[in-house]
């Protein structure tokens, strides 16, 4: 199904001059309806996708995306602690230390002592959890890349990212959707 998003025509030669980046939109521009819809459509694409990837990485690797996600965050961070892990998926610190608990739990990870601070811990990947994370990396890749290119071109995906790269940083720096604990 495609949908039309109705926006408000604006001059291409408004106060910044032709071609500028008119900034956040005008609420009046866009109508509840569109708002709700891209509301349901940026949802349902992320649960499918998500889904998706997941299946196909339980079915190769035997983890879901979530712990790629986690691994990969370990990967990418060494010597994380898992508060880094609890702000970075917008997570309870709880459930962050129950994901790491898992994941030395088989063998994935390790906590090590903080010298800076007796309290934490610092996680890092164990030549096991390595070996997972760069494995099913190249499975999140190729099935991403079959997924998306399928339906949109790059033109298209980089004109999305940009905006929900934005977003998201406007969430973020404004911290909506931070959970307490």
């Amino acid at each position: 199904m495609s949908r039309l998003y109705a926006v408000a025509s604006t001059s291409a030669t408004g106060p910044g001059g032709a071609g500028d980046d008119p900034g956040p939109a005008d609420p009046s521009d866009l109508a509840p309806s569109d708002l709700a819809a891209f509301f349901d459509d940026l949802v349902r694409c992320e649960t499918r996708l998500y889904n998706a990837v997941g299946d196909k990485l339980r079915a190769e690797h035997g983890i879901v995306t979530s712990q790629y996600e986690g691994l990969r965050f370990v990967r990418d961070h060494p010597r994380c602690r898992v508060a880094d892990i609890a702000t970075t998926f917008a997570i309870g610190i709880g459930a962050a230390s129950k994901i790491i608990d898992r994941f030395e739990a088989n063998g994935w990870a390790a906590r090590l002592p903080n010298p800076a601070d007796r309290r934490s811990s610092l996680i890092s990947l164990t030549a096991h959890g390595a070996t997972l994370v760069a494995e099913a990396e190249q499975t999140f890749h190729g099935h991403l890349a079959d997924l998306i290119t399928a339906a949109i071109g790059a033109e298209q995906v980089s004109a999305v990212g940009a905006a929900l790269a934005t977003l998201r940083q406007t969430l973020e720096d404004a911290r909506v959707g931070v959970p307490v604990g």
